[in-house]
């Protein structure tokens, strides 16, 4: 499974990425407009960081407004993934792009039929709200399971990039259904290194070298 990280703070990002289990970015409006920078200089700035696919979204919602916008975004690094919302225009966007050689993000999906139609409209990823679909009494683990066996059932080269992920518990779910990559705030991917026995068997190591008196190099 791919770790990307879903924020537009390039301190958060350039941090983590140092570890080498960063495989892309996925921003959307509402982070660039809590990170209070331009979106412009932003993505640039992230692109040179993560050499993986960073998603960056449009925010037109007609389909000439798409491709207007999809072509600035674009010619920021090879690297730009065009985000493009799950509409008939954003698929059909989606189509020209991705036949014109782009990497598309297919954001806002909540059903496995908006899936099956990101799929044919050649997007590179889909990606299927989790946290939000659990927030309206839905259960986005089984949405994740419903896309993974269409998408299997026809050798859809989509790739099920999950979104909105809230908690470890939602990365372990994707990638035991199999998910191909999973999308999580900073603090997320941090969790998933900690467990309180790790601790605790660290903190009891670390005691018992220290009173050998002794040191390494």
């Amino acid at each position: 499974m791919k770790f990307f990280l879903d924020t537009a703070d390039v301190a958060e990002i350039e941090a983590l990425a140092a570890s080498g289990l960063v495989d892309g970015v996925t921003t959307n409006p509402s982070l660039v407009h809590k990170a209070g920078r331009n979106f412009l200089e932003v993505v640039k700035e992230i692109c040179a960081i993560v050499p993986g696919p960073v998603s960056a979204e449009v925010v037109a919602t007609d389909y000439e407004g798409m491709l207007r916008e999809a072509a600035v975004v674009r010619a920021i690094a090879p690297n730009v993934c065009v985000k493009l919302p799950l509409t008939l225009d954003g698929l059909r966007a989606c189509r020209t792009l991705t036949a014109d050689g782009a990497m598309v993000n297919v954001t806002l999906c909540f059903s496995a039929p908006q899936a099956l139609l990101a799929a044919k409209a050649g997007a590179t990823f889909v990606s299927p709200f989790v946290g939000r679909h659990d927030d309206a009494g839905f259960d986005g683990m089984a949405l994740i399971e419903d896309i993974r066996l269409i998408y299997d059932n026809y050798e859809f080269a989509t790739e099920i990039l999950v979104a909105s992920v809230r908690h470890p518990v939602h990365v372990l779910a994707a990638a035991k259904i199999g998910a191909d990559v999973a999308t999580m705030p900073p603090a997320v991917l941090r969790q998933l290194a900690g467990h309180p026995l790790t601790e605790k068997g660290l903190a009891a190591f670390l005691a018992d070298w220290a009173k050998t008196g002794q040191t390494i190099g």
